[in-house]
């Protein structure tokens, strides 16, 4: 049969998240999860389609991709295909044509599982390795201690201070309370929640989104962050030791969360917070 790459239409992304919850377990690299696939949703359904890239035989959905900019595609595929070898060629291929419609001229990115041929097959092409990230994870089999912070799950009622503190935590920041509904409306949202911690006098600090793919599979932290006037004092560890109960409570069988691998500090908070080194992984970059 061949293998038919495909943009699904907003009916349909329902499938792919079904698909990628079916794709997580915990003994697989880092890869793309249902969660990214809802935090994307934040700038609506017909948006997220349209980045939206699945690859299928016979009516079954082999691999998805989702374009997060529009040079970067992340990319896995279902376990039992990963070693296909006419699908790792197709995959390659559609990714080094730009008239294939996935990614454009010049320098464009693929996150892959590193141990998926389609790293072998980029390199061949002249693709290099991009700077490294650094993955993490925490075991959920046993109680997650207290935080130390008072840490709430927030409703739609309280967008617009989840939507304050992710401005306060990173520069730039484009979201919004219109733009959590958006998320929350999203299929991957069922099993998610947003967290806000305190401090002593009330005042919010920081502010994180846990996604799960189903009981008995590894849950997403993304995204994470301390407001920038609250940096410095654990509220970092708070947050992420909060955010690994509520997974557990969601029936996660992990949390995972992932960062650059140069972004020290999160990468200690993270440590400290039980989250232990998965090997660092790196994006494949073709140059301009």
């Amino acid at each position: 049969m061949t293998i038919t790459l495909g943009t699904p239409a907003v009916d349909d992304l329902a499938g792919v998240v079904g698909a990628l919850r079916e794709w997580q377990h915990d003994t697989a690299p880092m890869q793309l999860h249902p969660g990214d696939v809802g935090w994307l949703w934040r700038f609506g359904a017909e948006a997220t389609a349209a980045a939206v890239r699945t690859w299928s035989r016979d009516g079954r959905v082999l691999a998805a991709g989702m374009l997060d900019g529009p040079s970067l595609l992340r990319l896995t595929t279902a376990p039992a295909a990963r070693r296909d070898d006419e699908l790792a060629r197709q995959l390659a291929d559609d990714l080094i044509r730009p008239g294939r419609g996935v990614l454009p001229e010049g320098k464009a990115s693929v996150e892959a599982p590193q141990d998926a041929p389609l790293q072998e097959l980029l390199a061949d092409a002249g693709w290099g390795l991009d700077e490294p990230w650094r993955p993490l994870r925490r075991d959920l089999a046993e109680p997650v201690e207290d935080p130390g912070v008072r840490v709430e799950a927030i409703g739609p009622e309280r967008a617009g201070e989840r939507a304050a503190m992710q401005q306060g935590a990173f520069d730039g920041s484009t979201f919004t309370e219109e733009r959590w509904h958006a998320m929350a409306g999203g299929a991957p949202y069922a099993d998610a929640r947003c967290l806000i911690a305190y401090d002593d006098g009330g005042a919010a600090v920081g502010a994180l989104t846990v996604w799960s793919a189903g009981p008995g599979r590894p849950g997403l932290l993304e995204p994470v962050g301390v407001h920038r006037d609250h940096r410095g004092r654990g509220y970092g560890r708070a947050l992420t030791v909060a955010a690994a109960a509520a997974l557990r409570e969601l029936g996660s069988s992990s949390a995972l969360v992932c960062t650059p691998s140069s972004n020290v500090g999160a990468v200690a908070a993270y440590r400290s917070a039980g989250f232990q080194d998965l090997p660092e992984v790196h994006d494949r970059v073709r140059e301009a």
